[in-house]
């Protein structure tokens, strides 16, 4: 199989997408109109509510959305043969995240600004949007303690990436003030921004940054965690134009450039995939060990309820004109998606062209491959280095940079969430101090560094399985979202239209409900009471949630027809 035939088939579905699909649902069913205008505008305050250049709003989203997940996904995934991965993902993408996001980022849109929780609140009811939020809340808390045990991996493993991935964070705030203080051309900015970040890059290499064996009894890993979270609590009360807004846009662009290095590369080198379209044991009809199992390995770069959670947290409070929404949500969704592609590519093809893997074939992958983002850093840079000459070691440190400045853009808006759900109990409980941003921000970066840290282990190993449960629950979450879309349809009169959100609902509730209930007896048999607890109460809540939605449009459906 031709990895070119691969990558023409799945941007020719995603142009499909982004010209055809997105633009009927777009203008047919959500009848976007720049007439209405904005909670950016309406509500403006210059710290959460600004509206912004769609361009910079769609590096923000895309980057805040995609973190590692779309590259450790579909890396693990392509274990099962790249058949099942690929289609997830092109498919995914097209059908499922794209009108996820959009819709999403409408919802909130429409309803000033606010999470899907209080959306849920308002057309489904005040205790079940409630309970909703208590999903979104597990969520957040597990992509946090997740992804700062992740950046803290990388960073104690690529030490040379120090000095370039938190030099982006001086040069975010630089480009912050050029664009809104000094109103400076957006593009002179972009180009001098993402020079010199690239610029840091050769430096980094030169000086690399290994913090003492023990301070205070934290090993390097968990001094990286701790660094993390305390830059991130302070992230999180900044104007978001500052520092989470440019970081964001600029992280987007030099992936911009990281995936057009990689897909001009391919088409240039066209590695041979190795691996085969699917492993013995599916091939003879054993699709249990897939089947739900896939569907919540690939959650980014196919559909994820944390996309919702940003889309309905910091940017629908940016969204300048309500035709934005179709380029920021949907067009987000498809940037990450061929994130997830060329993955996939990499994983499957570029790792052939590294000397180590010179035996690879499709009848040894399955001994010889080792799923993880690792292959994505060293297949990528193996087809770049082959495709545009660039150096190895520099092309593998280029998509490392990557993976770890999409982790801690996603944990920089994952924590500014958490403080806006808390924010939100704060106001519906009637408990002024959780309203104060700063004792908000605290109780989000204190919960999510307990699990971090409590999970990192005895030498640095993650003894904690937490991302299958991630998976699932972000998973059910994304069907939680559609499920509350449908209803505003309908309420909208709109029943038909809501079927571009009810048939991804049911496919993806199904899935990711299933493997959730297999989680059960794993956590159950580990011995694993926190996370068997925190599994039964997000079937509980969803089953609550997916009960009172049919309920909703029962009654609406019924009311429709007495009329």
């Amino acid at each position: 199989m031709s990895s070119v035939v691969l990558l023409v088939i799945g941007v020719a579905m995603f142009c499909f997408g982004w010209f055809v699909y997105s633009r009927f649902v777009a203008s047919q069913i959500l009848k976007l109109d720049d007439a209405n205008v904005t909670p950016a505008v309406t509500l403006r305050d210059d710290v959460d509510y600004i509206p912004a250049n769609k361009f910079v709003l769609w590096g923000h989203h895309f980057t805040a959305v995609a973190g590692a997940a779309p590259i450790v996904g579909p890396a693990i995934a392509v274990q099962w043969g790249w058949l099942p991965a690929f289609c997830w993902v092109v498919l995914g993408t097209v059908f499922f995240a794209g009108i996820h996001d959009m819709t999403a980022l409408w919802a909130s849109v429409k309803n000033e600004g606010k999470s899907m929780g209080m959306v849920c609140s308002r057309f489904i009811g005040t205790r079940v949007g409630q309970l909703f939020m208590v999903v979104i809340f597990l969520v957040l808390l597990m992509v946090n303690s997740a992804f700062g045990v992740i950046i803290a991996k990388e960073s104690v493993q690529y030490p040379t990436t120090i000095i370039p991935a938190w030099g982006a964070i001086l040069i975010a705030i630089l480009m912050g003030q050029a664009i809104y203080k000094m109103k400076m051309n957006l593009t002179v900015v972009t180009v001098v921004g993402v020079v010199a970040l690239y610029a840091l890059v050769p430096l980094g290499v030169m000086i690399p940054i290994n913090l003492p064996e023990n301070i205070g009894g934290f090993d390097p890993l968990r001094q990286w965690v701790a660094i993390l979270f305390i830059y991130a609590a302070i992230a999180s009360v900044l104007p978001v134009w500052m520092l989470l807004q440019p970081r964001d846009y600029v992280n987007g662009v030099q992936l911009v450039i990281g995936l057009f290095l990689l897909y001009v590369s391919i088409l240039l080198v066209n590695p041979t995939v190795l691996a085969p379209d699917l492993i013995p044991p599916i091939k003879e009809g054993n699709w249990g060990m897939i089947i739900p199992v896939l569907f919540i390995t690939i959650a980014c770069g196919a559909i994820s309820g944390f996309h919702g959670i940003v889309a309905s947290g910091t940017t629908s409070k940016q969204v300048a004109k309500e035709t934005d929404v179709r380029f920021v949500g949907y067009l987000g969704a498809v940037g990450e998606g061929s994130l997830a592609l060329g993955t996939i590519i990499a994983c499957i093809a570029g790792v052939g062209l590294l000397s180590a893997n010179v035996g690879l074939n499709p009848e040894t992958w399955t001994t010889m491959f080792k799923g993880g983002a690792g292959n994505f850093a060293a297949g990528g840079g193996a087809i770049v280095n082959a495709g545009v000459g660039l150096p190895i070691d520099a092309a593998s440190t280029l998509f490392s940079l990557m993976l770890i400045l999409f982790a801690a853009t996603t944990m920089d808006a994952g924590i500014r969430l958490q403080r806006y759900i808390i924010q939100e109990w704060g106001d519906f409980y009637k408990i002024p101090i959780l309203k104060h941003k700063v004792v908000s921000t605290l109780v989000a970066v204190g919960c999510s560094f307990l699990m971090a840290i409590n999970g990192i282990g005895e030498g640095g190993s993650n003894n904690v399985p937490i991302w299958p449960l991630f998976g699932a629950t972000n998973q059910i979450l994304a069907s939680l979202t559609l499920l509350t879309v449908a209803v505003i349809l309908i309420k909208n009169k709109r029943a038909k239209g809501s079927l571009v959100v009810l048939v991804p609902m049911t496919f993806i509730l199904t899935m990711a409900f299933w493997g959730a209930t297999v989680k059960l007896g794993e956590f159950y048999a580990q011995g694993n009471m926190l996370l068997l607890g925190i599994d039964i109460l997000v079937l509980i809540v969803t089953v609550l949630v997916v009960l009172a939605a049919l309920s909703e449009i029962s009654k609406i459906l019924g009311n429709k027809q007495n009329a």
